[in-house]
């Protein structure tokens, strides 16, 4: 016994306020074998005596123990103590005289039943289910609640007898939902059917057999709702996120139950918030099937609008100098939010005229509230209804433009935030148009000296209109926005001084920082103004409330320097450096959440940028602090939903629901600085190439694991770019330790090709390892390599396939309509992005193996024939053809024995209606004559024809055409060029002449220019003409060739052309006369030729 009273005791101290007994008694009781806690904590929930709160911790400790360590402890046990806990758990729930501990204890049994479920779907404790059915049943309320609790935690409880059970499960829930007698039966019932039903989502007859519930649930929301208990509403969320289908039987009802609470003033705002929810998830989740009720989606638009509203008087918003963060509880945040998320599910035809009238209707009001709130929905709606705001976007300017000069500071502020929203949504078009007004009305709001909140975010408006400015556009307005920025820099200066204010200045470095980052070495005349009072807050502002301020202008300099460029930045360079190591120095006493850290670590990768090889000498004192934010661990935990219930998000704790009662929770500190400092890395790999080796080691073991860093996508990109850039850098080492590094991290590269979720890292992640393939070349795979790889790539052309026949099928589903067409055809690009990647990776093994790579290509072979088949999608045929190209360019003379497979495609899609795939396909003759061998003789006569016919086309020459075009032009070249036997040179060559220069592709263009040369070289009559007529002609070619950059310095050719024409120079004559025909640019570009080469 003495023994058990010291684990009471013990348990009393975990829930002791005081944190040494806490932590003290945490460490005692991990201390404590599995098998003793479970007796312990069984007897410590079965004991009358113990006090409510310990007999609840011992309750809580239990299943979190089962939770977490059941495959450690209860497979230990012996079979009569595992036998006991059973019975002991099913007796406590039905002698328990406390409620809260019987449904503890509910918990507990629900954990177990959860983990003795076995492989095939078993249930190893059958008195469970007939616990259960008799308590169900039973008279006693108590046992019927604790019934459904079960069942609501564990839905899944009935394991492989599910389907057995299903009419009995939904009698049971049916009759528990009509318990007039008992509402909370009612409720908890509700909740279980929905605990069910989500636990199912994708058994689509599971979810019609039950569709008929629906009705009870929400009659069981709405009872509950104003029993002030919102957990049926959180179910219904719930649905609506991971079922909506489920709802689509009595939709009609679930969105008039929605609108009715939502309106429902005497509710709480978090329940009036949830209602909405229940919208906007639909919304999200179930677009086209919502689009169909358009009527009451009507309702809801005033309804978020009504909470915008709901904003306090503030006496000192104006004044404020700490921005707090939004408070996301609010119904102001709320129906912004709600807004900003349906215009973007729904599409732009769909709300855009639902709100509009509102708007206008608000902006005309006399209660400063609603103007401010018709604002703010203007800035929510334009990333979603984004077409038609474009179309007046005239009108919309022109209204908000006038409530810069409101009377109500907070509707002035509305405006700053409508257009800073709009520069962004709306960019580069919103900036062409409304420069001049925009630019003025922003530097007029700046004026706004005694409202310091207002002038702050109209500084933030101009930030955003600036970023993204055409340089052209701002340049004009250089000056007048120097002169303001600085007079209200000058005068906030002194504030900060006097007063300590901080808040405009922070926004007006800021600005200083964009329009130099946008103006670029226009700058220049400016950068005296500015440099020393920056210089001066970074030397002065280092008290803590100032480090925000201190870190942006730290940013402010670097951006500055980059803009103006090293010669004019390198006087001040030195004492910048020296300001930024003094900050550096002070790093390791920073706290964690710094904002100076992540300004500082892009600061010193600008400077790399400005300084290039110079900055080496300072990577000694950068790389540490770099190093260690780029280590950051994130805090993550896996919780259970009790647990969940305890736990804030507000705390920086963000949640993802993993099903069956589980959440992931991660805090996200640090982890927007380490995604930074990750780029920064890549950024000094990048600039300092060789300069950087020494760092090489510990970056590669850093990045490697990082490709698995599923929190935040952008420390995954880094990681993935870093590899090739790496491997750059170690080049100087050496090829053994070149070699080691990429050992190291080949298989993770091609894991994370495998395993990545998101596209868009997917897709960084292939072509890097493309890039280091072509870096390392033959001999950098081994045969394990290659099998994994070939697994992977097949993977992802099933998958390809696989999509397109999904997209197809969701094409004949009943919701159907124009905007799921829209968002299927983002699916399809997002699918053949992957493919062009599929198509760099086989390149790059190709270009780097030849043709001993064939084998290994040939699991792939029947799936590339596949993407050219003539009912392809065109992209499918285009890409399909790229790597036959690849296969001709790179594996011949034995590509020839997959000839029977693409030469006839190949062939017709020579005249195909596609651009791209001509260009494809002209690509491939192309290289066929040039490297194919004799066996292709017989393809390249049948080509010229066909590709005479493209190029002579009359629309061959229009932009969509003219790509493919030139490559056609390209094709007859080398045909001529490396298979004269095939083509009728004489015939062709006074046509072929005509129809260059090629403009546009420069790579093919290269190849058109060396013939040229050998043509002209070799004095071919044809060319030159009779008496070098041609000259002329061929100088203008030249000429164009060089003024289009498609000849450039470093190209074999310009060497060449250039001889040819110095040949011409030495005859008088001819000279002039050649001269003559070229316009002004083409005489100074035949000069430039001729100077560089």
């Amino acid at each position: 016994m003495a023994e058990e009273q010291q684990f009471y005791i013990l348990l009393g101290n975990l829930i002791n306020p005081d944190n040494n007994v806490r932590k003290q008694s945490e460490e005692t009781y991990d201390t404590i074998p599995g098998q003793t806690k479970i007796t312990f904590l069984l007897q410590a929930i079965r004991e009358p005596s113990a006090a409510e709160e310990v007999r609840q911790m011992a309750a809580v400790l239990l299943r979190r123990l089962l939770s977490s360590s059941f495959e450690d402890i209860y497979p230990g046990l012996t079979l009569e103590m595992q036998t006991a806990i059973k019975t002991e758990l099913l007796a406590s729930i039905q002698q328990e005289n406390s409620p809260n501990i019987r449904k503890k204890v509910c918990d507990i049994a629900a954990e177990l039943s959860r983990n003795l479920i076995d492989d095939d779907g078993n249930n190893q404790w059958p008195e469970a289910l007939k616990f259960l059915f008799d308590s169900v049943n039973s008279d006693n309320v108590g046992l019927r609640e604790a019934a459904l609790h079960i069942f609501w935690n564990f839905p899944g409880i009935f394991g492989n007898q599910q389907q057995h059970y299903m009419d009995v499960i939904k009698r049971m829930l049916v009759q528990c939902m009509q318990d007039q007698a008992n509402p909370q039966i009612r409720t908890l019932a509700a909740r279980a059917a929905a605990s069910f039903v989500l636990s199912n989502e994708s058994n689509t007859a599971l979810l019609k057999h039950f569709a008929d519930l629906l009705p009870g649930i929400l009659q069981a929301v709405n009872e509950s709702s104003y029993q002030g208990d919102d957990s049926v509403l959180k179910s219904l969320v719930e649905i609506a996120d991971t079922a909506p289908k489920y709802l689509r039987p009595h939709l009609e009802a679930t969105l008039q139950l929605s609108l009715k609470l939502c309106a429902d003033t005497n509710l709480t705002n978090m329940q009036r918030q949830l209602a909405l929810e229940v919208i906007v998830t639909l919304s999200e989740t179930a677009a086209a099937m919502l689009r169909k009720h358009t009527t009451l989606v009507a309702q809801s638009v005033p309804q978020m609008l009504a909470m915008m509203v709901d904003l306090e008087e503030d006496d000192d918003w104006a004044m404020a100098d700490e921005l707090e963060d939004d408070d996301f509880d609010s119904n102001a945040v709320a129906g912004e939010s709600a807004l900003d998320r349906i215009a973007c599910g729904l599409g732009d035809k769909i709300i855009l005229p639902l709100i509009k009238q509102h708007i206008m209707q608000m902006l005309q009001n006399t209660d400063w509230k609603y103007r401010h709130a018709g604002l703010m929905a203007l800035s929510a709606i334009g990333e979603g209804c984004h077409q038609q705001m474009e179309a007046t976007l005239n009108e919309i300017v022109g209204v908000v433009l006038l409530f810069c000069a409101d009377p109500h500071p907070r509707v002035r502020y509305a405006a700053c935030n409508a257009i800073g929203q709009m520069a962004t949504d709306f960019a580069p078009t919103f900036q062409k148009k409304f420069h001049d007004k925009v630019i003025s009305a922003l530097l007029q709001t700046m004026e706004d000296q005694s409202n310091p909140r207002v002038q702050a975010h109209a500084a933030a408006a101009l930030i955003n209109f600036t970023e993204d400015c055409p340089k052209s556009l701002l340049i004009p307005y250089l000056d007048n926005l120097v002169q303001h920025l600085h007079v209200i820099m000058v005068a906030k200066l002194q504030e900060l001084i006097q007063k300590g204010t901080k808040l405009v200045l922070e926004q007006v470095v800021t600005s200083i920082a964009s329009v130099a980052d946008t103006a670029e070495e226009k700058f220049v005349p400016y950068y005296d103004l500015f440099m020393p009072s920056l210089k001066h807050i970074v030397e002065n502002a280092v008290q803590k409330e100032l480090r925000l301020l201190r870190g942006k202008t730290i940013e402010c300099i670097s951006l500055i320097g980059l803009a103006v460029g090293k010669e004019k930045f390198m006087p001040d360079a030195s004492a910048v450096m020296q300001l930024l190591l003094k900050t550096q120095t002070d790093f390791n006493d920073l706290d964690d959440d710094d904002p100076q850290i992540s300004y500082m670590i892009s600061a010193w990768a600008r400077m790399c940028k400005i300084l290039g090889k110079e900055f080496q000498q300072y990577l000694p004192v950068v790389m540490g602090p770099l190093m260690k934010t780029a280590s950051i661990k994130p805090e993550v935990a896996l919780l259970d939903t009790q647990d969940m219930e305890n736990i804030s998000e507000d705390d920086g704790w963000e949640f993802v629901n993993l099903g069956d009662q589980q959440s992931f929770g991660i805090k996200t500190a640090g982890l927007e600085e380490k995604s930074t400092a990750c780029q920064m890395l890549v950024c000094y790999a990048k600039e300092l190439k060789e300069g950087f080796v020494e760092y090489t080691e510990q970056v590669v073991k850093l990045m490697v694991p990082l490709l698995k860093f599923y929190f935040h996508d952008g420390v995954r990109v880094a990681a993935a770019e870093s590899m090739p850039l790496l491997l750059e850098c170690a080049r100087v080492r050496g090829p053994e330790y070149l070699t080691q590094m990429w050992l190291f991290m080949c298989d993770a590269l091609i894991k994370a090709i495998g395993t990545e979720p998101d596209l868009d890292v997917r897709s960084e992640i292939m072509h890097s390892f493309a890039k280091c393939i072509e870096l390392m070349g033959d001999g950098c795979l081994n045969n394990e390599h290659f099998e994994e790889l070939g697994g992977i790539l097949k993977g992802k052309l099933e998958e390809h396939f696989k999509n397109q026949e999904l997209r197809q099928a969701k094409r004949q589903d009943e919701d159907y309509d124009e905007q799921v067409e829209e968002s299927l055809q983002d699916e399809d690009e997002n699918d053949v992005y992957i493919l062009t990647k599929v198509s760099d990776i086989l390149h790059s093994v190709f270009s780097s193996y030849k043709e001993k790579v064939l084998p290994w290509f040939e699991q792939l072979l029947q799936l590339i024939v596949q993407l050219i088949c003539p009912n392809r999608p065109w992209a499918d045929r285009q890409w399909g053809l790229c790597i036959f190209d690849d296969v001709v360019e790179h594996c011949s003379p034995s590509s020839f024995k997959y000839a029977e497979y693409f030469l006839q495609p190949m062939l017709q899609s020579l005249c195909d209606n596609s651009p791209e795939v001509r260009q494809a396909a002209a690509y491939g003759v192309g290289v066929m004559a040039q490297y194919g061998g004799e066996s292709y003789r017989p393809f390249c006569t049948e080509a010229i024809p066909l590709l005479v016919r493209v190029i002579q086309a009359a629309d061959s020459r229009l932009k969509e055409n003219v790509n493919a075009t030139e490559n056609c032009i390209s094709a007859v070249g080398k045909v001529m060029r490396f298979r004269p036997e095939c083509a009728n040179v004489n015939e062709i060559l006074p046509h072929w002449i005509t129809w260059l220069p090629l403009n546009e592709d420069k790579e093919e263009a290269v190849h058109t220019f060396d013939f040229l040369c050998d043509l002209i070289e070799s004095n071919n009559p044809i060319v030159l003409g009779p008496d070098n007529s041609n000259l002329p002609r061929l100088f203008l070619i030249i000429a164009d060739g060089v003024a289009n950059e498609s000849v450039k310095s470093e190209d074999a050719c310009s060497k060449r052309l250039a001889n040819v024409i110095r040949q011409v120079q030495v005859s008088g004559g001819l000279w002039s006369q050649c001269i003559s025909t070229l316009d002004e640019s083409q005489q100074k570009a035949i000069q430039d030729l001729l100077n560089a080469a």
